[in-house]
């Protein structure tokens, strides 16, 4: 009896198992996508290995050596699977920018540096109707202007008249009246007022502070302390172009963070440090090691860009910045500049690119560990500085793959899971971006690692770097078969903790 009941448990064991295995294919699991057959790399486990992805919905659901079956199918055969760009400098915030900025291989696109002057505005306008996913910071320079007493009925006209559909110029308008106060010192007394607009702003789902304080010298070094004070207490990072090139204003929001335990993020470290970029990345991977909260970045271009009439080109400027009319080249037509011709566009106002740095200063700044990307990439215009097109490209074909200044993981881990890491404490958002993992957010960006390069230049109109065959955000192709895809704006706002989303 005891062998009869063995040889059926057998039996049943073994028809059980054929019946598994003999499973016709469409009973299996269907994904919405499946990526199959890349080589998926995720910098924060390490897998570097080839693997099917499976997504469902905005969400990566699977990662399998097995096949998997999905209704739609990415072949990713020879193929870089990465986490999606995040790009934590981006001044183009309109889809004519994402367009570029997708085929770069980014899918988060966020204004951090500058900021903008009202966060619920901001979000309100581009939510619905983005091609990457967005996010900003509240501008420290506009809300200091906005309690002005001098400049507060402007300020207040200008919010006035925008309506619930604010036009373009309507922006503008209020832009404007919000940058009057460039020169002015703010007294002290008006600080709580300062502190709850930026409080208003981290409320309606800003990403920390923006201060580019080299744009407006009447912030003197108290009030730019304060604001760090408050950031400190509020445990909101302060992203900042800092007061001048060279070492003293690394110093300057170094000391202040580490005082005030306001977390700390500061933008292009190569164009604000110039000749002194070994000294101010020492200065700050010394300080990330004694425990302050500070992070930097680079961007792969030896030029920078920004507008004429900016307090950069107060008089001394070339003093400052070691240069000359030649090395200024006007955005709109691409000629260089001379004496003439800087002082007839500065009163006119506009852009330029300003050709001040040298490659090793970029290739040192792009080899340092503790160093992000991100691209600074100006809002889109025929002849704007290339790096608004082409960054990330640049970066991983030029210095990872064809000079070899790093690997490729640790490449990825730059623009991807370092950038993430720098927002999640403010945004809970970021813990599912950046990664390649069961869980995260289908923000993925898939490249030919042979191919991938930049191909804007200094000389004409944007053009799209080449390499990166498709990008998702989450979920839903924005760049497949390395052509964008027309019509679709899978883009989400990315927010502050104070914001449920």
């Amino acid at each position: 009896m005891l062998a009869r009941s063995f040889r059926n448990s057998v039996l049943g064991f073994a028809l059980t198992t054929a019946l598994f295995v003999a499973r016709p294919a469409d009973a299996q699991e269907t994904y919405d996508v499946v990526i199959r057959g890349g080589r998926v790399m995720d910098p924060e486990t390490g897998l570097d290995a080839i693997r099917n992805v499976g997504i469902r919905g905005q969400t990566i659901v699977a990662i399998s050596e097995d096949p998997l079956q999905g209704e739609t199918i990415v072949d990713a055969a020879g193929l870089v699977v990465a986490p999606g760009f995040i790009d934590l400098h981006a001044h183009g915030q309109s889809n004519d920018a994402n367009r570029y900025q997708a085929r770069d291989g980014v899918t988060t696109a966020l204004e951090l540096e500058s900021g903008v002057s009202d966060a619920r505005l901001f979000l309100q306008e581009r939510r619905g109707d983005a091609i990457l996913n967005f996010g900003a910071t509240v501008a420290h320079g506009m809300a200091r202007t906005a309690v002005m007493p001098e400049y507060e009925a402007d300020v207040e006209a200008a919010l006035a008249a925008l309506g619930s559909e604010p036009s373009e110029e309507q922006l503008a308008e209020l832009d404007r009246a919000m940058s009057q106060g460039t020169y002015d010192e703010l007294d002290p007394a008006l600080y709580p007022r300062l502190f709850e607009r930026l409080k208003a702003g981290m409320d309606a789902g800003a990403l920390g502070i923006g201060m580019p304080h080299q744009y407006y010298p009447g912030a003197n070094r108290d009030e730019i302390y304060r604001v760090f004070e408050f950031a400190g207490g509020e445990q909101f990072t302060i992203y900042t172009h800092v007061r001048s090139m060279g070492i003293d204003a690394i110093q300057e929001v170094v000391a202040n963070a580490t005082a005030t335990g306001a977390p700390l993020h500061i933008v292009h470290l190569n164009s604000s440090s110039l000749w002194a970029i070994e000294t101010n990345l020492d200065l700050i991977r010394g300080a990330q090691e004694a425990g302050v909260d500070v992070t930097t970045e680079v961007y792969p271009y030896t030029a920078a860009s920004t507008s004429l009439e900016s307090a950069i080109f107060d008089e001394g400027w070339q003093e400052r910045l070691q240069i000359s009319y030649g090395d200024l080249q006007w955005q709109d037509t691409g000629e260089r500049l001379t004496e003439e011709t800087f002082r007839s566009y500065r009163e006119e106002g506009g852009v330029v690119i300003i050709h001040m740095m040298r490659p090793e200063w970029i290739e040192m700044g792009l080899q340092a560990s503790h160093v992000m990307v991100a691209s600074d990439g100006m809002p889109y215009a025929p002849g704007a500085h290339p790096r608004g097109a082409g960054t990330f490209a640049r970066f991983l074909g030029r210095y990872v793959r064809d000079e070899g200044a790093l690997s490729l993981m640790d490449g990825l881990r730059k623009v991807t899971l370092m950038p993430a890491q720098r927002l999640e404490t403010t945004s809970p958002q970021m813990k599912r971006k950046g990664r390649i993992q069961i869980g995260s957010d289908a923000d993925i960006t898939i490249f030919d690692p042979a191919r991938i390069i930049d191909t804007a230049t200094f000389e004409d109109d944007l053009s799209y770097s080449i390499g990166v065959e498709f990008v998702m955000v989450n979920g839903t192709l924005v760049v497949r078969d390395g052509e964008n895809v027309e019509g679709v704006r899978p883009g989400l706002p990315i927010v502050g903790r104070r914001v449920v989303f």
